[in-house]
This record gives C-alpha cells, sequence and structure tokens, in this order.
C-alpha cells in the first residue's frame, strides 16, 4: 500500500508538472503566431502624407481573415467575425500594444500600432483561435492521465507480486515455527548460505534457536541433576528416620541419627537456598555492595568444619591497604565463593589459600590448593551439573554430585561475574571474578 501512494503522488506531481509546462509552451505558441501575424498585416500597411493604405499581396485573404485595421474611427480591413470579437478589437486598438483573450469566442487579440513620423495614426489588431492549442491541451491531459492509472496499476501488481514472493519464505518459516512445539529442539529452517535478506534472516534465527536449544538442555540437565542432588539427601533422611523408628534404640544411636540427618537436611538447605538466592538476584531491581574481605572471611567460617574434617590449613592474605568493595550483596558473594573453596578443601592435600585481589573494575578471588589440580580437557566440564573431574571420581574425591561448581558459576553470571579454573596438575587454582562497586 504505501508503495501504490509513494508512486501514486510521484505521478500526479509528474502528470500535473508536464501539464503546466504543456500549458504554458502552448501559450507562449499562441503568442507568437498572433505577433507574427500581426507583424505580417503590418508590413502590408502603407502611409502617406498621413494616409494609411492596406497594400494587396498573393496570401492578401489569408491575412485579411485574421487581421483588423483601423484608422481613427474607420476600419480600412476586418476579417469576418461576429459583432462582439469585432468590438473587443476596436476596443483594443484605442490601446498601446496590448493583448487580450475574449472567453466567449476563445480567441486571442493583439494591438500592434501604425506610427508614421513619430505620429499613431492607426492600430493593427491580429486574431488567433485558441481552440486547436486547448485541444491539444485536453488531449495531452487525458493521455497523460490514462498513463499515469496504467502505470499506477502496473506498479501495484508488480509490488504485490514482488512483495509476495519475497514473503513467501517468511510465511513458509512461520508456519513451520508454529507448528514446532517445546520439544523440537533439534528443528531449524535449514535455507543453507545466505544469499538474500530472508535466508540471512533464516540463519540468523537458526543460530538463535541452536543457542536457545543448548541453554534449554542445559537447564533439563541441570533440573535434572538437581532433582537428584535433592532425593539422594531427601532419601537418606526418610530412610534413617524410618529405621530409628522401628525399635527403641539407646540414646547414642538417636544421636548418630539425628546427626545423619541434620548432615543431609543442610545439603538440601544449601541447595535450596542458593537456588532462591539466583532467583532473588535475577528479579532484584536494586543490588547491594559489601566489603570483599569480609565475605572472604565469611566464606572460610563457613567451610571450616569441612577444613577441619580433613586436617587442611585455611590461609588468607592480609587485606589490602583501601578497602574493596563488591557491587552485589554479601550473602550473594558468600553463596558464590563458598563451593569453590569446598571444592578446593574437598581437593587439597595439606593447604587452601586465598586472596583477594582488583583488576580494573573487577574484584578477584583467587582459590588456590595443592591437590591433584585440573586437567585442560576438564577446564569446562567440571562446571556442567552432574559432572566431577578425574579426581572426584577417583577413590580418594569426597562427596557431593557435581552440582557445587555448577550453581556458583550460574550465580556468578547471573551477577555479571565468572568463575573459571586455571589447568594445572600441581595443584588447583580457581578465579572468582565478581564486578566492584
Amino acid at each position: 500500500m504505501t508503495v501504490v501512494v509513494v508512486v501514486g503522488v510521484a505521478l500526479a506531481a509528474m502528470i500535473a508538472g508536464f501539464n503546466l509546462l504543456l500549458q504554458h509552451n502552448l501559450s507562449r505558441g499562441a503568442d507568437q503566431l498572433v505577433r507574427a501575424r500581426a507583424a505580417a498585416e503590418l508590413a502590408l500597411v502603407r502611409t502617406h502624407n498621413g494616409g494609411v493604405t492596406v497594400g494587396e499581396t498573393a496570401d492578401d485573404a489569408a491575412v485579411d481573415s485574421n487581421a483588423w485595421v483601423f484608422v481613427g474611427p474607420r476600419t480600412l480591413e476586418a476579417p469576418h467575425a461576429g459583432a462582439e470579437l469585432t468590438a473587443t478589437a476596436r476596443a483594443l486598438a484605442a490601446r498601446a500594444s496590448a493583448r487580450s483573450d475574449v472567453a466567449k469566442s476563445d480567441t486571442r487579440l493583439y494591438a500592434v500600432p501604425i506610427i508614421s513620423d513619430g505620429r499613431r495614426l492607426g492600430t493593427v489588431v491580429a486574431a488567433v483561435a485558441l481552440a486547436p492549442y486547448e485541444q491539444t491541451q485536453r488531449t495531452a491531459l487525458v493521455a497523460s492521465l490514462a498513463l499515469g492509472g496504467l502505470l499506477l496499476l502496473l506498479v501495484a501488481l508488480a509490488a504485490r507480486w514482488l512483495l509476495l514472493a519475497s514473503l513467501r519464505p517468511v510465511e513458509r518459516m512461520t508456519r513451520q515455527a508454529a507448528e514446532w512445539s517445546e520439544h523440537d529442539l533439534d528443528r531449524r529452517f535449514g535455507l543453507g548460505d545466505p544469499y538474500d535478506e530472508v535466508s540471512e534472516l533464516a540463519g540468523t534465527l537458526d543460530r538463535l534457536l541452536e543457542r536457545l536449544a543448548a541453554g534449554l538442555r542445559r537447564e533439563q540437565r541441570f533440573s535434572t541433576e538437581l532433582s537428584h542432588e535433592l532425593r539422594t539427601p531427601l532419601a537418606r533422611v526418610i530412610a534413617q528416620a524410618e529405621i530409628a523408628l522401628r525399635q527403641q534404640r539407646r540414646p547414642a544411636a538417636y544421636r548418630e541419627t539425628l546427626v545423619d540427618v541434620l548432615r543431609n537436611a543442610q545439603q538440601v538447605s544449601r541447595t535450596v537456598d542458593a537456588l532462591v538466592a539466583a532467583a532473588r538476584h535475577d528479579s532484584a531491581v536494586a543490588r547491594g555492595t559489601a566489603d570483599a574481605y569480609a565475605v572472604c572471611e565469611q566464606t572460610l567460617e563457613a567451610v571450616a568444619d569441612v577444613a577441619a574434617e580433613r586436617q587442611l590449613e585455611l590461609v588468607h592474605l592480609p587485606p589490602p591497604a583501601l578497602a574493596l568493595r563488591l557491587g552485589l550483596d554479601a550473602d550473594l558473594a558468600e553463596r558464590i565463593l563458598q563451593p569453590v573453596v569446598e571444592n578446593a578443601c574437598r581437593y587439597g592435600r595439606s593447604r587452601v589459600q586465598i586472596r583477594v585481589e582488583r583488576d580494573s573494575s573487577r574484584i578477584v578471588y583467587r582459590v588456590e590448593d595443592d591437590g591433584p589440580g585440573v586437567s585442560p580437557d576438564e577446564r569446562e566440564s567440571i562446571f556442567e551439573p552432574g559432572i566431577r573431574g578425574h579426581a572426584g571420581r577417583s577413590r580418594n574425591g569426597a562427596g557431593g554430585a557435581g552440582l557445587g561448581l555448577a550453581l556458583a558459576r550460574r550465580l556468578a553470571r547471573s551477577a555479571s561475574g565468572e568463575i573459571a579454573v586455571e589447568a594445572d596438575q600441581d595443584g588447583g587454582r580457581f578465579l572468582v571474578s565478581l564486578p566492584a562497586a
């Protein structure tokens, strides 16, 4: 519709301009003709001793039919014309060189004075019919309007055909997308290498679908592993409670059962708290701030029992001279850092060290242990839900279902941070990077 309107306006402007220009040229042509006739008639006029006569020529009849010759109140020569046209010519003869259009007879008159020795002796008035010029103008107007309408119709048909042809692939893609469900993760438009705008759009959407499918698979895998992580300690709690209730036991046995129940409940609580913190942080409009070194100390207190159980030395370097502020809440920062430190305590042999640094607009926690380290091919896989490295799968790898680092990275990225690991066989080195305030 827009194309048709724009082309219609352009054609209307062109037709109007063409007809105005044609009208101007036709009017100028009529002027030139009537002046030429007046000049031809004036050339036949003879003056002698104050008298005026009209000479004879071979085409005198033709000239006489288009001009008047007035000398004072007398008419020396006049064409066959109506009384009104003759009266208009006589009135025009009383003026200097002048032009006048007579609408009723559709004629243009032009008067030229007859001058001899500086005296005006009379007037020649020539006439030209305007009907042929007006007919030409009307014919041109009708023809240009018809041509413009035809062109507009052709443009409308061509634009409709082109638009339908160009949007047909988009319509097909729309139908395909409407048929897909959330289970069709591998469906793609598949138009091949881009060769126009539509195929480029299809390629971009295919890449977007690939990223969405990968994210959805990760979420599905994460949900599966999370449900497994929660189901295992809950099953233990239920089983231990059922066993404890089957028969009367000594207080010490009940205490051991309650300790196991508490440990499994705490594991569930940590997982749920981490997920709640991630959801709360994603929906929060404003983010708080926290002291980076205080977060480090609180994290070390939280993992002190794990370190004591494995007889590890926890080392944290002294705080820097200037206080470092995090651009997120202390609670969220602890939930990001704690799984990384717990992982180091789980696999370290004798010591775990934490160092807090500032790197441009980031606060970096460098967590190092003297354990077996991480191989280059495990740098990313250990952050996948349910995946543990070689050390975690070995006989000495302690506990866990491989969700701690996955949750930590998920929380870090939700806060515009990142968790990375340096591949090294001589110890684990994790970098927790969070935004500074």
